[in-house]
């Protein structure tokens, strides 16, 4: 059952990475620590090795076929993430797993009250 959840999360979170041009780790990570009781984060690493070529490549592809894509941003943007990645995940690893998901959680409240009511 397990493999069969994961896959059908990965095929999920590929949906919603396409529909709202997120990396899918929205979905990706909760689904892991759910579906799969992987530790959070276990569930950071593997989220950002599953995400790394398909969303980034494939993805970027259909965006770039109708112009949607600022590539000045888009490199802008990678620079912070290479050197934002490295370091927050040598700072994860220094955070206990409950704090690290109730961090997470926070996260995606913040985002979603932000989303909903601005």
């Amino acid at each position: 059952m397990t493999w069969f959840g994961v896959s059908v999360l990965g095929l999920f979170a590929g949906v919603v990475s396409g529909l709202f041009g997120v990396g899918g780790a929205v979905v990706i990570i909760p689904g892991l620590v759910l579906i799969a009781k992987l530790q959070q984060h276990t569930a950071h690493g593997t989220s950002l090795a599953a995400l790394l070529l398909p969303v980034g490549l494939l993805g970027v592809l259909q965006y770039a076929k109708r112009g949607q894509v600022n590539w000045g941003y888009a490199a802008v943007i990678a620079a912070g993430l290479l050197i934002g990645a490295y370091f927050g995940a040598r700072y994860a690893a220094s955070i206990p797993d409950l704090t690290l998901r109730r961090m997470f959680g926070g996260l995606l409240l913040l985002t979603s009250v932000k989303l909903l009511l601005f």
